[in-house]
């Protein structure tokens, strides 16, 4: 069922099972290498593209860190947060607690860093990451999660409609920050990972669905630059939830 997921989804995308069959293993190391990166010593990790942040920063009206689910996409803000969280401006996250109380609190302390702050998918957490933005911070976010119901549009994704959040875009109007696209490229032989960071290519628009479709296109890119190290196996295409 794993399998036929990854193949279906990746064939939605036109590529052939020679570009995602590798993919299958990726996602096997990206389960192996969150216990060492939530409570192991730090990583190695390069930079690729960091003066879009410098310049972001800057700038000085946040930044909004967009992140597919590709390569080691935990490792995106905690680079971040090395780099830039206790010199610059702090980074915080959003993310959906686990359900299992014990798990939550791993997770939690595991995420709690200096210059790392977490936020919920709940209005507090959106109220949260606004506030960041006021202050010139940033925020990381995964675009291609799909949201509960009412907190997204149906755009196209690989050529077909996925239930897409609108969150992203929102926040960044709220004070004209700039939106970055950053993925954690996972390097062979245990040799760290390189964080690549680039520029939409053009502004986000007012339009809600439209700047969705924006997004979308841009992970698109991302996904189609690395195939093999996309989680090809996530329910792009599923129905959201109700439990908004």
């Amino acid at each position: 069922m794993f399998t036929g997921s990854v193949s279906a989804n990746a064939r939605q995308a036109g590529l052939t099972w020679r570009q995602w069959v590798p993919a299958v293993a990726a996602a096997g190391k990206l389960v192996a290498e969150l216990p060492r990166l939530w409570l192991g010593s730090p990583v190695r990790v390069r930079w690729q593209g960091a003066q879009h942040v410098d310049a972001a920063l800057l700038r000085g009206k946040g930044v909004v860190m967009l992140t597919p689910h590709l390569g080691c996409f935990e490792v995106t803000a905690q680079a971040y947060a090395r780099r830039y969280g206790r010199t610059h401006q702090p980074i915080t996250v959003l993310f959906r607690p686990p359900r299992k109380a014990w798990l939550r609190e791993v997770v939690g302390q595991a995420r709690s860093r200096p210059g790392l702050d977490t936020a919920p998918t709940t209005m507090a957490g959106v109220k949260q990451m606004v506030k960041a933005l006021k202050l010139g911070q940033s925020l990381g976010l995964l675009p291609d999660q799909v949201p509960p119901a009412g907190m997204g549009v149906w755009a196209p994704f690989f050529g077909r409609d996925a239930y897409t959040m609108t969150l992203s875009a929102r926040l960044a109007r709220q004070t004209d920050a700039t939106v970055l696209l950053v993925w954690g490229e996972r390097l062979s032989w245990g040799r760290g990972f390189t964080v690549h960071v680039q520029t939409m290519d053009q502004p986000l628009v007012s339009d809600t669905t439209v700047a969705a479709t924006q997004i979308n296109a841009a992970m698109e890119q991302l996904v189609l630059a690395c195939p093999q190290q996309y989680l090809w196996a996530y329910a792009r295409y599923k129905q959201p939830r109700q439990d908004a």
